[in-house]
């Protein structure tokens, strides 16, 4: 069976939700898979500022944190996070950075690796995130497995090539039925390619 681990930060509920169908889509795959938050590293004063991240906070609470442990046992892995300024999270990262010891191993090359994103609006760096974290799976020497234009069904959640991204305008709801159909599709197609590398 092929570990997959979905590792995602999300402040307001929009990544989670596409970090759920993800894990959705590598289990109808037939893959063992784990989805894991990394922590909110965010003040309390920022995060009581916004009654829908304080509220998001507490309703995952139960969702178990990553580790640098996740990464070694899976074979192929997703990462999620809100665009930050046309970047990663401050939060994905520092968990990313937490990776050093796996990446001088050797023990996350050779896996597939896929990336989702959400962000304010359709312009507002979701493509950029996702290439960011691209460049994070090149020196890893992951093999990357973007949805492309595998499936129509992409078209319909707005045809992003890199992987599956969400506009939020401020809306804690906001992924379409469109966008976790193609959320789904690419935690099936890590699955998948991830097994074919495996052999």
């Amino acid at each position: 069976m092929t570990n997959i681990v979905v590792v995602y930060y999300s402040s307001t509920g929009n990544t989670h939700q596409l970090a759920q169908a993800v894990a959705e889509g590598a289990q109808e795959a037939g893959a063992d898979v784990r989805l894991r938050r990394v922590p909110e590293t965010a003040p309390d004063a920022a995060i009581d500022s916004n009654p829908a991240w304080r509220a998001h906070l507490d309703d995952v609470s139960g969702v178990e944190i990553a580790t640098p442990d996740d990464l070694a046992w899976a074979d192929g892995y997703a990462f999620g996070t809100p665009t930050r300024f046309g970047t990663p999270s401050a939060q994905l990262k520092a968990y990313i950075d937490t990776l050093g010891g796996l990446w001088f191993n050797g023990t996350l090359a050779n896996k597939g690796a896929t990336a989702f994103t959400s962000a304010q609006n359709t312009h507002g760096g979701n493509e950029s995130t996702i290439l960011t974290l691209f460049n994070v799976f090149s020196h890893f020497g992951a093999v990357i497995v973007p949805p492309g234009y595998t499936d129509p069904l992409l078209f319909a959640a707005g045809g992003n090539p890199y992987g599956t991204s969400v506009p939020s305008a401020g809306n804690s709801a906001a992924a379409s039925d469109e966008a976790l159909t193609a959320a789904r599709y690419q935690g099936k197609r890590l699955a998948e390619i991830t097994a074919k590398i495996r052999g």
